[in-house]
């Protein structure tokens, strides 16, 4: 064997080790430590933010009914809203809060579909609801950014107020202080707008105990506040446009 043939024999091995030690330390030991720490420090966040049914725990290991960080719709196997939950916003995602199709509707604020649909899902909203198309806000009939936003701004939970006590046959003000205490500020005390998780709040109304007329789901009519119960990729959806859509933005 030649010098030539030595040396390059020689910088192969080198760089065959580099690459079996990065491998090791970069491949497997970095993700091992970054993995324990998520686990460790931030352990629901790292495992989807999932919520699970009413009375569970993750010890138990009760059903996971959605992740806190994705939106459903609470709606009968016919599609229409289920007058006992809190309803979310639209959305452009798929059929509904697809997770795996996340996206606006990529309508400008002048295409006549766009406002044609406006129009139609405020009166929907108002029938719905029992009040005036000029009470209507416009996160109830725009979809955010994603299709994924699980949040709706206080104006529209309030709207929804009456109408879900009169379902579940509660006080209106006892679901309004379920409201007050499922509102969040916006982010730093400046970012975005004050929000109310759909989920979570009707999560927490079947925790209470009431009545529910129908005992049925949202879209996967598997338990009490489930729409699709998607809760992977659950990073990638917007939670902060909840209330700053505007009608020229719905995508």
């Amino acid at each position: 064997m030649n010098s030539s043939t030595r040396a390059t024999a020689r910088t192969t091995w080198v760089a065959v080790r580099a690459m079996l030690l990065f491998t090791a330390v970069l491949g497997v030991g970095y993700t091992l430590v970054i993995t324990g720490l998520g686990q460790l420090a931030f352990g629901a966040q790292a495992n989807g933010s999932q919520l699970r049914g009413p009375g569970g725990d993750a010890g138990a290991r009760s059903e996971v009914v959605g992740s806190s960080l994705i939106g459903q719709s609470f709606l009968d196997a016919d599609g229409r809203p289920l007058p006992e939950f809190f309803q979310s916003r639209p959305s452009a995602a798929g059929d509904g809060y697809d997770s795996g199709a996340s996206s606006g509707s990529n309508l400008g604020p002048e295409n006549a579909d766009l406002i044609a649909a406006i129009i139609e899902r405020r009166a929907q909203v108002a029938e719905f609801n029992g009040v005036t198309p000029e009470e209507v806000p416009v996160d109830a009939v725009t979809a955010s950014a994603s299709g994924l936003d699980p949040h709706i701004s206080p104006d529209y939970a309030a709207l929804q107020v009456e109408r879900v006590a009169a379902a579940r046959e509660l006080d209106p003000a006892e679901v309004r202080t379920l409201v007050a205490a499922h509102t969040t500020g916006p982010l730093l005390g400046f970012l975005g707008g004050a929000t109310v998780n759909v989920l979570e709040l009707n999560q927490a109304l079947d925790a209470l105990g009431a009545s529910n007329p129908t005992g049925t789901t949202g879209e996967t009519g598997t338990t009490g506040t489930t729409g699709e119960t998607s809760t992977t990729g659950a990073t990638g959806a917007t939670t902060t446009t909840g209330t700053t859509s505007t009608t020229s933005k719905e995508s």
